[in-house]
């Protein structure tokens, strides 16, 4: 498969020209370099990386954008006007198998799913049986992980209602209306229903912790969900240099959003859509990492052979090579 060309990447790239500074070790990103991601957590730390400063030696003019759903990720990636990423694990080995040039940075997430609901009974997967559970994003990330649960749990097609929605407000709207009994959220969104129940003079639990219970499945808690891919033209861009600046620039924006949760808050709800009360409180349970992806290779190949053993296509067919592991 071709690469799309540069007319293609307008929209996120700009050509991200590359000069050298005075240390030859720091390059800086000429034009404008648009970083983008979910509504979801790890965003807060690409937000806070542009916003606090941290990318000013590798990419000065960086903004960060969020993209709202999978779908229009991937076709953006495919067209070449999404150019560094933060997606699904899983769909950059996909894109990178399908020969798009996609590489993985690092990992941001180890974890942020959990199941809500306003029945203080319900405690564990097995307990979804007989319960309709809503699920955004039909054959994503949250849908896989669901279903390997389930298959974990001895749950079978019917034993469990799924109803698929578009988002996850629209999952929260039928978990607050009593239209389900439960909904499998993403942070922040988990911890937003919480909140947002309280003042409806509801009660909303988190009923099961995703990450304890994928422990069954696959011997460990961490989930390597999301993490900052590459296209070619930005990795080419970059350069190997540029490539680990940009990956130590947000480990920096990583461990001061940690340990100033406000202010990453501040720099990304706008653009999430969320409070940043919420974001912020979203924080301990988001599991938020900046993990070189080569450092989690070993992980994700754990977590890809888990998804793969329903379905190869899920990951294109094979474990990603050396390639894929940008740093």
């Amino acid at each position: 498969m071709t690469l799309p060309t540069r007319r293609d990447v307008l929209a996120g790239l700009s050509a991200l020209a590359v000069t050298t500074l005075a240390a030859p070790a720091i390059l800086r990103a000429a034009a404008r370099l648009t970083l983008y991601g979910p509504p979801a957590a790890p965003s807060a730390v690409l937000a806070h990386a542009v916003k606090g400063g941290f990318l000013k030696d590798v990419a000065p003019l960086a903004v960060f954008r969020a993209w709202k759903t999978p779908d229009e990720m991937r076709a953006a990636v495919a067209s070449g006007s999404m150019g560094a990423v933060v997606m699904p694990s899983y769909a950059a080995a996909n894109l990178h198998n399908r020969g798009l040039g996609i590489g993985l940075l690092d990992v941001l997430t180890t974890g942020l799913l959990y199941v809500v609901s306003k029945d203080e009974s319900l405690k564990t997967v097995a307990g979804l049986k007989g319960r309709t559970l809503a699920l955004p994003f039909k054959n994503d990330m949250p849908d896989f992980v669901m279903a390997r649960l389930l298959a974990q749990a001895g749950l079978g097609e019917g034993d469990v209602t799924l109803e698929y929605t578009a988002s996850p407000p629209e999952a929260v709207q039928l978990l607050l209306t009593g239209r389900v009994d439960a909904a499998l959220l993403s942070e922040p969104a988990a911890t937003g229903v919480i909140i947002k129940a309280k003042s409806l003079f509801m009660t909303v639990y988190r009923a099961i912790d995703v990450q304890a219970e994928w422990q069954a499945v696959a011997g460990t808690s961490e989930i390597p969900q999301a993490g900052l891919a590459l296209t070619t033209e930005v990795q080419q861009a970059l350069g190997r240099e540029g490539a680990h600046a940009l990956q130590t620039a947000i480990e920096a924006a990583l461990a001061d959003a940690l340990a100033d949760p406000e202010a990453a808050a501040n720099a990304v709800a706008d653009a999430l859509g969320f409070p940043p009360e919420i974001i912020a409180a979203s924080f301990p349970t988001s599991h938020l990492s900046a993990i070189p992806a080569s450092a989690a290779r070993k992980t994700l190949e754990g977590f890809y052979g888990v998804l793969a053993k329903a379905n190869p296509a899920i990951i294109g067919g094979k474990l990603p090579g050396d390639g894929f592991y940008l740093v």
